[in-house]
This record gives structure tokens, C-alpha cells and sequence, in this order.
């Protein structure tokens, strides 16, 4: 808001008198309450900036440590055996000139004392990072915790004792391992075995052994060196490999949704529900800025997670980029395209889309964030601009939703200048997205399940072009008052936007509430300046090309089907009284309904979290395991009930071990992608790593944690139930499945796949409507 202010705040005339110089004293004051606003920010930053360079020890207890010195040396004691003296015979000479010997000495204790200070932090560091680095407690069973266990638990609590900001931990958390190459190939042909034929499986042991015998070291050492020098070995080539990479749509492909309460909706009215959601959002904002939000920790420890994924959840985009020539060896001399992940470190307003038609709302008023009454004030005077969108305006957001390298191409020629870069600033350097849907979505009418499952695909893919799927997340409001989400994936993982959903949810209808009658509570200054339509001049070329970007992006959203099931027979609670692990008991039953459905077994994919470790990611639990397959074969083929419980136990102790191998870093494919990335840079083939990277994943599964659950009272708003989220298959062939655990009574699963494929329950489906619509015809 300030740039428009400041057109304003200085005008001037010339006349023969001279210059008439017109000063708007409203204007300045804006600017200057905004500049001290600002000013707020940097010293915030800096304050916390300090906090978390001396954890785990505090700023005040550079006091203690000087004090102590100086306390002993009033004694007639040296504690620094002679150090003190060593560091005044090395002041310089002005200070000799200037300061007495007392006074001397007063500057050699002090600087001894910072010293000791900073050698006590780094030790305090290095002691946590070891403790941090222990993983055992991890593995062991429930209510028989070691002495050794016992005693970590005491050191970690007492050096992590006081209030840590939420990136106070980040210097502390261990770097994630690099396994043995023995140990991951070991762990891969016995994750593979259930699948394959004794022949294949031989012959993929062959393989094996050869790729570890000749390839597989001199790969490992290279991968050694880089763990020595990076942070994480893995996340940034997962990052450009897996994500900005990639070419192909990254709407359903990539970008997952997160749903609003499944029974209620806090208001029916547009308007109201979307200023209680952009005012939460950016609460939540606020305290990852001022670095309020606690640490996320494993549930029911005090082990904390890595938050660097927190950095960049807000006034971020993917946008494309370009490089020329022959960047790798294996590569040939063509150009190679590239999206980077653009974060700006303030953005005063949000972007909304409404009716083919683009705005900037402005979310800070003279430094002040707008009151949820006054955002609903500004949403409303946009829901009622009735203004036609600009020539080619209305399906511009397809160019996201479509294949990237064309959006590359067309945001290079078309919108690196004049008002179409203005307006597509505008858009990236947004807090976040907002799309006022014109439609009315939720489980509600006669079918509420088909309408939760159309509630779904518009989530995940709206129109095809009313959301920007480059942005890192699109808030959509529904006109009957629902609300949803459309992450994109290569910034963050499901569990941290699903801590900023909680956040808002809860937030929303517990917090800040509305008035009788629907509206957000607060105040208006109706003196508001009007949300600000951003203009574009689009050339037929770009019209051209939105079409046919739209068309892909079509076509991809005609052929996912999504499913939401609640299921309320029971939940977490009974299955906890079994002494069963709930995850592992929907895995179990996962592989159970997809054998049902194919006849067979596949490659099965659940994301694990390593935020155990520094900037950690996901790591792959293959799912499908030996006594998986033999838990299904025995109740398929009417085994006892005593033998099917036995491998039951077994199946889920064992999906219980691989969870937390691949949480503590023990997993396969992340060292597998990785030995996969080094093999290309060297430009040498391995044709084991390239079979196994082709595998295909037609079982993607994933939890959604539910990480706040004392924002919610289910026992007295027992409707308040978060759907969670869903994202679309993996494999065109096969399933997504995403779930979430409710309480103690509820799992709700959000089911994808395509109906192109003739396998899939989808495409049954289809035949059946066929079927019954050619039936009702004839």
C-alpha cells in the first residue's frame, strides 16, 4: 500500500509564483507508521537472531558467567589459570595508555568471560546434537524403556529446559547418515521379494551384487563427501530432481488439497468466511515471523522436528528459469529448464482470483493488520465489482496448470515487462492465493458422498484455471461459506501445511468467531481504499497457448476420480486396545483391499517423515512386505483365526520396524535416488539403479498427523472434525491414498485414481454409470 501512498503524499504545480509544493499528511503518515512497521520486523529478527545463536543457554547467562569471574577473582582466585593475564598483556596499546591496571584487568576478564561463555554454548550445542543423534528409544517397546533411554530422556529435557523459538533447535539437530551400500541393497531385495518370481528375483540379486561390486563404492564415496559438506545429502537434489524439474502438470500431479470441517460450516457467508480465514493465516504468519510458534516434536516426546520447511510457507512461488548449455556430462548441449522456488521476506497484501478477474487486497492498513471485519469488508466489495474480466484474463491461471516448459516460454516473452510483469508480480510476491469460487461445494443435498467427492476434485484442481498452482498455497472459498486448500509440493510436505491448516481452522471458528447473524466480528474503516484489479494486456499468442494449456489440464482433471470415505465403525481407540500400531493396521489393511481389488501384490509407497535430522524431508516405507503377503494369503485362503492373528502381529511389528528405520535414517530409496543423481553427474550408467528407479509405485499412501489436537474441543464441538487431505495417484494404473486419524472413533480416507486405467475401481465405475445410463435410455 505504500507505493500507491506515495504517488500521492508529494504533488506539486509549477506556477510563475514558482513551485506550489502540496503535502498529504495522511499519506506520510501511512508511510511512516508502515516504515515503522517495518522497522519492528528487523529488530524482532535481530532479538531472535540472537536467541537462537546462544541455545541452549540464554543471553542473560553471559551476566552469570561474568559475574562468577569477576566474584572468584574478588576472592584472590584466577579461575582462567592464567589466561586472564596472558589476554592484557595482548590489549592494545591505547587501552594501556587510557585505562589503568585495574581497568585493564576489568577488559581482560570481561573478554575471558565471553569467551568462556562461547565455549560453554558450543559445548552445551555439541552435547545436544549427540543427544539427539541417539535413536534406540525408538525401537524399544512400549512401557519397557532401557536405564540408558531413562537417562537420555533426563539430559535432553534438562538441556532443552527453556522456551525455544521455533528454529531454535536447527543448529542442534544431527545431519541425516548416509547407510551402508550393503545394508541398502539388503534391505531393497528383501523389500522387493513378495513381488517378484524366484527367477526375477535372482536375477535382480545378480544385479545387486554386481552394482555393489563395481559401481556401487565409488558412487558411495562421492555420496560421503557430500554429506561431509551439505546439511542434508538429500533434500536439495529431491528438491530440483523430484519437484522443479519436472515438465510434466503439476496440478494433480503434485499439488495435494487439505478440506475444512467435515459436518459444520462456522458461516454460510462468502465474504465473512474468507476475512476469518486471511486474518488467521496471517496470525499464523505473524508468529512464524516473530518465531512464536513452538518447535513440532515426535507426538508424546520432547525430541524436536526440523522447521526449516516453515521458511518459506508464505510470499513464495515457483517460477521458471532457464539454463543453456551442457550443465552435467550426460547431458546434451540443449537447453534445460529449471523452476526455482522464489521467497520474498514481507508481502503486505494477497492476490484473489474472482469471476475471471484479478486483485490485489491489501492486507495492512498504516501499519496494522486489517481486523477480520474489515477483510470481509473488502472481499464483499470485490464479490460485488461486477466488471468483466480483460481480454484473455479469465482462464490465464490454465498457463500453471498445464505442461511447464510452455508457461516457461510464454512468461518469457510476454510477461518480463510493462503491466503483464506488474500484475503477475503482484500475484508471486502474494502472502498467498484466494479464489472466491462461485460455487457452492461440502458434504450436503441428497448425496452427500458424491458431492464430498466432487467437494475433493475441486480442490484439487478447481477449473483448471482458477487457482495459480504456482504459488506455495490457494486458499479457495466456497459461496456457501466452505473452504479448502491446494498446496504445491516442492517447498514443503503435508505435515507442515497441515499444522498451518489446523492453525486456521481452529483459529477461525474458536478464536475469532462470528456474529449472530454470520459476519466477522470488528470494527470497519470504511475509508478503505478499494482492492485494486490488476490489469494485463494478453497478445493472441498467450490466448493461443491458455487454450491448449487448458486442454492438457482438462484432460488430466477429467480423468481423476477422488473418493472421501469416513469411516466411524471404530478408530484409533480400539485399535490401540489390541496393542496394535494404527498406522500399521491401515497398512496391513491397504495391502488387504488392494489384493482384493487386483489379485496381487504391488510396490507400496507411504511417506515417512526425517525431520529427526537437519532440513530432513520424507523417506519411502515400502509397505508391502514378506509378512504383509502372508498375513493376506492366510485370511484369503481361510487359515485359522489363531494362525491369521499370529501374522497379523507379525506384519504390523514388522511395518512397525521399517517406519522407524526410515525415520531415523535406515531408509532405501532416498540413498538409492542419490547414488542415482551422483551416477548421472559422473555420466556412467548403472543399470541396477535404473531398473529400480522405474519401478513404479502403484500403492502411494500417506498419514496426515494430527498435530494440534488441543486447539480442538471434540468433546463439546464433537463436529468440528478436520478431513484432512488428499492428493492424486502416483501411477496411472494405480491408487493415492491419503488419511487421517480423528480422535479416537474416526478415519477418514481420501481415495484417487483414473478411469483411463482398465483396472482401477474407477474405471469399473464408469463402465457401471455407462452401463445404467445406456440401460435407462434404451
Amino acid at each position: 500500500m505504500a507505493e500507491a501512498h506515495q504517488a500521492v503524499a508529494f504533488q506539486f504545480t509549477i506556477t510563475p509564483e514558482g513551485i506550489d509544493l502540496q503535502l498529504s499528511y495522511q499519506a506520510l503518515n501511512q508511510i511512516y507508521l508502515s516504515g515503522v512497521r517495518s522497522w519492528k520486523k528487523r529488530v524482532s529478527r535481530m532479538r531472535n537472531r540472537v536467541i537462537k545463536g546462544v541455545y541452549p543457554a540464554s543471553p542473560s547467562s553471559w551476566l552469570f558467567v561474568v559475574i562468577a569471574i569477576l566474584a572468584t577473582m574478588y576472592m584472590r582466585s584466577d579461575p582462567s589459570m592464567g589466561l586472564i593475564a596472558k589476554i592484557q598483556q595482548h590489549l592494545p596499546l591505547s587501552l594501556h595508555v587510557s585505562l589503568g591496571a585495574q581497568g585493564q584487568t576489568m577488559v581482560s576478564a570481561l573478554l575471558f568471560s565471553t569467551l568462556l561463555w562461547l565455549s560453554l554454548i558450543l559445548a552445551l550445542r555439541f552435547c545436544l546434537k549427540l543427544l539427539l543423534s541417539y535413536h534406540q528409544w525408538m525401537f524399544e517397546q512400549h512401557g519397557r524403556i532401557s536405564n540408558t533411554t531413562k537417562v537420555w530422556v533426563t539430559l535432553v529435557r534438562l538441556l532443552s529446559g527453556r522456551k525455544p523459538l521455533l528454529y531454535s533447535y536447527q543448529t542442534s539437530l544431527p545431519h541425516l547418515p548416509v547407510p551402508g551400500i550393503k545394508d541398502t541393497l539388503s534391505r531393497y531385495l528383501e523389500s522387493v521379494r513378495p513381488l517378484l518370481t524366484d527367477v526375477e528375483f535372482k536375477r535382480m540379486t545378480e544385479l545387486g551384487n554386481q552394482f555393489e561390486s563395481t559401481l556401487g563404492n565409488r558412487l558411495q564415496r562421492y555420496l560421503k563427501l557430500k554429506a561431509l559438506w551439505a546439511t542434508n545429502y538429500v533434500s536439495d537434489w529431491w528438491e530440483e530432481y523430484i519437484y522443479l524439474r519436472s515438465r510434466s502438470p503439476i496440478m494433480v500431479n503434485s499439488n495435494y488439497y487439505g478440506m475444512d470441517f467435515l459436518y459444520v460450516t462456522p458461516t454460510p457467508v462468502q465474504a465473512a468466511r474468507a476475512g476469518n480465514t486471511i486474518t488467521a493465516l496471517l496470525l499464523y504468519r505473524r508468529k512464524v515471523n516473530r518465531e512464536e510458534l513452538k518447535p513440532s516434536r515426535v507426538p508424546g516426546t520432547v525430541i524436536p522436528l526440523c522447521a526449516a520447511q516453515c521458511e518459506r510457507m508464505f510470499n513464495t512461488t515457483r517460477t521458471p528459469g532457464v539454463e543453456t548449455g551442457n550443465r552435467h556430462t550426460h547431458m546434451a548441449a540443449h537447453t534445460l529448464w529449471c523452476y526455482v522456488l522464489q521467497h520474498w521476506q514481507d508481502s503486505e497484501f494477497v492476490a484473489v482470483y474472482h469471476k475471471g478477474r484479478y486483485f490485489r487486497l491489501w492486507v495492512y492498513q498504516a501499519g496494522r493488520l486489517l481486523s477480520p471485519r474489515e477483510i470481509e469488508y473488502q472481499v464483499q466489495r470485490i464479490l460485488d465489482d461486477t466488471s468483466p474480466p480483460q481480454p484473455g484474463e479469465e482462464k490465464l491461471g490454465a498457463l500453471t496448470a498445464g505442461d511447464r516448459i510452455p508457461w516457461s516460454e510464454m512468461r518469457k516473452q510476454h510477461f518480463s515487462s510493462g503491466i503483464n510483469k506488474r500484475s503477475l508480480d503482484a500475484i508471486e510476491r502474494a502472502a498467498f492465493f484466494v479464489t472466491l469460487d462461485d460455487e457452492e461445494q461440502g458434504m450436503k443435498g441428497e448425496d452427500p458422498a458424491g458431492n464430498l467427492d466432487r467437494y475433493a476434485k475441486s480442490l484439487l484442481h478447481g477449473k483448471c484455471y482458477d487457482r495459480w498452482f504456482d504459488k506455495s498455497f490457494s486458499i479457495v472459498i466456497y459461496k456457501n461459506g466452505k473452504n479448502g486448500l491446494n498446496a504445491e509440493h516442492s517447498w514443503a510436505d503435508a505435515p507442515t501445511v497441515a499444522h498451518l491448516w489446523e492453525y486456521t481452522l481452529a483459529t477461525d471458528a474458536f478464536q475469532l468467531g462470528y456474529t449472530e447473524d454470520g459476519h466477522c466480528k470488528g470494527e470497519v474503516d470504511r475509508m478503505l481504499p478499494r482492492p485494486q484489479r490488476l490489469l494485463w494486456d494478453i497478445p493472441s499468442e498467450v490466448q493461443t497457448q491458455v487454450q491448449s494449456s487448458l486442454a492438457v489440464a482438462q484432460a488430466l482433471a477429467n480423468d481423476v476420480d477422488c473418493h472421501i470415505f469416513p469411516f466411524v465403525k471404530f478408530g484409533k481407540g480400539r485399535i490401540k486396545k489390541l496393542r496394535i500400531s494404527p498406522d500399521a493396521f491401515i497398512q496391513i489393511a491397504l495391502q488387504l483391499a488392494y489384493y482384493r481389488d487386483r489379485g496381487g501384490f504391488c510396490l507400496t509407497y507411504e511417506a515417512s517423515m526425517t525431520r529427526l535430522f537437519r532440513e530432513g524431508r520424507t523417506e519411502t516405507v515400502r509397505s508391502c512386505s514378506n509378512e504383509s503377503c502372508a498375513f493376506v494369503r492366510a485370511l484369503e485362503d481361510g487359515e485359522t483365526e489363531d494362525e491369521c492373528r499370529r501374522l497379523f502381529r507379525l506384519a504390523s511389528d514388522r511395518h512397525q520396524n521399517l517406519y522407524r528405520m526410515a525415520m531415523t535414517g535406515a531408509g532405501i530409496d532416498r540413498h538409492l535416488f542419490c547414488l542415482y543423481v551422483v551416477s548421472k553427474y559422473l555420466g556412467v550408467d548403472s543399470p541396477f539403479l535404473k531398473e529400480v528407479l522405474a519401478e513404479p509405485w502403484r500403492l502411494s499412501t500417506s498419514q496426515t498427523p494430527v498435530q494440534q489436537m488441543e486447539l480442538f474441543d471434540l468433546k463439546n464441538y464433537p463436529d468440528f472434525l478436520s478431513l484432512g487431505g488428499g492428493f492424486g495417484p502416483v501411477a496411472d494404473d494405480g491408487y493415492g491414498v491419503s488419511y487421517i486419524i480423528v480422535g479416537e472413533e474416526m478415519i477418514n480416507f481420501h481415495v484417487s485414481s483414473k478411469y483411463s486405467c482398465g483396472e482401477t475401481v474407477s474405471f469399473k465405475t464408469l463402465q457401471l454409470n455407462e452401463l445404467q445410463l445406456y440401460t435407462t435410455s434404451t
